[in-house]
């Protein structure tokens, strides 16, 4: 009951801010504030034993309503309804047309995202998969940029395509597997792992296609920057702290038990593809003056970073790439909410036109160099402890060209401090780039933020209930 509760409350949201569209923020915000508390607890009894649902949906085609949480699905869920509460204490109805709307299709984003996180029906997973990306689809082609048409058709054609292939490799994996369960986790599963080489090798590629759009990994990219740049921040986060984790959530979850040989068949073409990704974003990065595209190329590079951990078959690695998805999008959401701030202060996204936001607005500075230096992995921020336990798992695996893989991956690190080191040099440092007052953090500013920067300190410095969390 408690995973169909999960579901529940973002969609009966949804619906109710439609009906009464002057309590779609509180509704929101209660649903969302709700779920974090049930993710919570569920988190802090996963040691008992996994949640788990299965009803049947759809007999005659081998379709479950199944549900599961572990370690894994918790931290997520977790992760999907904080991030969901701190976007909607952070919206203003006032800078969004039509509010109740805009809310109405976040929280059908929600229940997407929280419906792919906890499915153990592959069937399933995929109705949750799109639920996920329509309201998004909607949210960026209404409420988007001038460009907004064209990026958003864009964002449209390399997801759709995607999910073709994906649910054209689940329908060969079920007929495979006839009854009432053909596509359960666990049946899925052994079909797969019954299949010959060629027949993996072959699936995995339909199967990676849609996973690597998601994440997205070079060179299936191009969509992200454009994405990001014309959706509204809301959207934006969204996309960048929850949804590209759906893709590594779906290989780490899917993929990898389904399609064993598969993988290891295709292991090494990923992570140089992975690595090309994480160097070619940094290099960009370093190049851009407009701070949303940085921020986006940022982002693939981590998502690089963590993609090209996942594909080196260690359990370590594994590990850390588990904790790496959840502080990333922890301080992915903490730099979109910095930029939000900044845009609506000085209406601007040019790195050029900013500048002495040290002088002007000294509390959100303050917290902009703290999320900053978490999203470099500083240590004693979340960001270094995945980031540690990633590369160590990357340097002790079994793959030949660990050592190359490693040296590689540090060398985005280090571009990724360089990149990071500019932007803060030129937003928050140097002259301000106007003379008349600004006003600093608002209460509502104020909380999103402080609740960022205690997860990045409590995590940095003691990490150990999510070690505990995503080791189940």
């Amino acid at each position: 009951m408690i995973l169909i509760t999960l579901l529940a409350l973002p969609f009966v949201a949804a619906l109710l801010s439609l009906l009464v569209p002057k309590q779609a923020k509180i509704l929101a915000l209660v649903s969302s504030a709700l779920a974090v508390l049930i993710t919570l607890y569920m988190s802090m009894h996963i040691a008992e034993g996994a949640f788990t649902i299965a009803q049947a949906w759809l007999p005659d085609l081998g379709i479950q309503f199944a549900l599961h949480a572990d370690g894994l699905s918790c931290s997520l869920s977790l992760l999907t309804a904080l991030v969901s509460f701190l976007v909607f204490l952070n919206l203003n109805n006032k800078e969004v047309p039509k509010a109740a709307s805009f809310y109405s299709l976040l929280l059908f984003a929600q229940t997407g995202l929280m419906g792919v996180f906890l499915a153990s029906d592959a069937m399933l997973f995929y109705f949750f998969w799109e639920l996920a990306l329509i309201p998004i689809y909607f949210l960026s082609s209404i409420w988007g940029g001038e460009n907004r048409i064209k990026v958003t058709f864009k964002f449209f054609i390399y997801t759709f395509i995607g999910s073709l292939m994906m649910l054209a490799g689940l329908i060969y994996l079920g007929l495979q597997t006839p009854g009432a369960d053909a596509f359960s986790y666990h049946a899925l599963v052994a079909v797969g792992n019954s299949l010959s080489n060629t027949q993996q090798i072959s699936l995995f590629v339909l199967f990676f296609l849609a996973f690597a759009i998601k994440m997205p990994i070079f060179p299936f990219h191009t969509w992200q920057p454009d994405a990001y740049d014309e959706a509204p921040t809301s959207v934006t986060i969204f996309l960048s702290a929850l949804m590209v984790k759906m893709g590594l959530y779906a290989v780490l979850r899917w993929l990898m038990p389904v399609l064993p040989e598969g993988v290891s068949y295709w292991s090494n073409t990923v992570i140089i593809l992975s690595i090309i990704g994480i160097l070619y974003a940094s290099i960009i990065a370093l190049q851009q003056t407009n701070i949303k595209r940085f921020i986006a190329y940022s982002s693939i590079a981590h998502m690089g970073l963590m993609c090209a951990a996942a594909f080196v078959q260690n359990d370590l690695a594994l590990h850390g790439v588990k904790i790496q998805m959840f502080m990333h999008g922890i301080n992915i959401a903490g730099m979109w909410f910095v930029l939000s701030i900044i845009e609506n202060r000085y209406h601007t996204k040019d790195m050029n036109a900013l500048g002495g936001i040290a002088s002007t607005m000294p509390k959100l500075a303050i917290a902009f160099v703290i999320i900053s230096f978490a999203n470099i992995a500083l240590p004693l921020t979340n960001g270094f402890v995945g980031e540690f336990i990633l590369f160590a798992g990357i340097f002790s695996s079994a793959n030949p060209n660990h050592v190359l893989y490693m040296v590689l991956a540090g060398l985005g690190v280090i571009l990724g401090a360089a990149y990071t080191l500019r932007m803060l040099q030129k937003v928050v440092f140097g002259t301000a780039s106007t003379t008349q007052a600004v006003k600093d953090l608002s209460i509502n500013e104020w909380c999103v933020l402080a609740i960022v920067l205690s997860l990045i300190i409590a995590l940095g410095v003691y990490a150990k209930p999510l070690l505990i969390l995503t080791s189940f």
